[in-house]
């Protein structure tokens, strides 16, 4: 979403809005978001309160309105499914005869395939399958989109739409999301776990934790914005730093003789076979 671009949106109802979903519903209150309604869901009542403290936003509390999930739901053109993926079954099944014909239901609940909402939610209802990650909360999400069986290509474009408000959209078969989930999804922490090693090693060098942080972090920063910038592929950034016989050299063929990429390798099969396993157990 570009400055100058007006993204136009319908009503869209999140039920369960927790982090996931809190930081998707955050996007469409950017400058250039334009909704014509934002309704939402929470279980706790307070919860329910923060969420109504937002402009143009209509929250309803679980706790205290057991109709709350159909009123969300009532008449909204997109539903936004975010609770735990073992309550999705039970969710999807109060609100089905509430959804109006040409409602699109999008889901954020991990492991949860589109054959388990449309084996749920009537023909009527078309389903669209999301894959976001946390940098959603700061506007720079990585968000895989699958279509389902019964979606149309407006009901994609509309799910585009939406999580573009909160990053960049990546749209795949959904026998790929599960592999995305194991690099976009996963990889805000396997980027979060070299911080914190790195900044490991800068305190076993005499620094100090908060002199380690501020150095490991806005190297890590600084690197991604200089790759942002510069529009060239990685390994030509990394050759530019990387001086013949100099000490970075050194370094990089310490990090290659460790064998990264087979490290990442097995690290991400091993993602792969538990988002299955879930997939399974949904």
């Amino acid at each position: 979403m570009t400055v100058d671009t007006v993204v136009k949106l319908p009503v869209i109802a999140f039920l369960g809005a927790g982090s996931m979903s809190g930081a998707i519903l955050s996007g469409l209150l950017r400058p250039g978001v334009e909704v014509e309604g934002i309704r939402a869901t929470n279980r706790t009542t307070a919860k329910a309160e923060a969420l109504a403290a937002l402009p143009g936003v209509t929250s309803y509390s679980t706790e205290t309105d057991a109709s709350a999930n159909r009123d969300a739901v009532a008449g909204a053109r997109v539903v936004v499914v975010g609770v735990k993926p073992a309550m999705v079954p039970d969710l999807l099944r109060e609100i089905a005869d509430a959804l109006e014909p040409g409602t699109l239901v999008i889901s954020v609940a991990a492991g949860v395939t589109v054959a388990t909402f449309e084996s749920i939610l009537p023909e009527h209802v078309s389903v669209v399958r999301t894959m976001p990650n946390t940098p959603a909360i700061v506007g720079r999400a990585v968000t895989g989109v699958a279509a389902g069986l019964r979606s149309s290509d407006d009901d994609l474009a509309l799910a585009v739409s939406l999580f573009e408000t909160v990053g960049e959209v990546l749209v795949v078969p959904e026998s790929k999301l599960d592999a995305l989930s194991t690099i976009s999804g996963s990889g805000p922490a396997y980027v979060f776990y070299l911080i914190e090693q790195l900044t490991a090693t800068a305190i076993d060098l005499g620094f100090t934790p908060e002199e380690a942080a501020r150095m490991v972090q806005g190297t890590f920063r600084g690197a991604s914005e200089l790759l942002a910038a510069e529009h060239v592929e990685p390994t030509e950034l990394r050759r530019r730093v990387t001086s013949p016989k100099g000490t970075t050299e050194r370094a990089i063929a310490v990090l290659e003789e460790a064998s990264l990429k087979a490290t990442f390798d097995s690290a991400t099969q091993a993602a792969l076979a538990r988002a299955r396993e879930l997939a399974a157990g949904a």
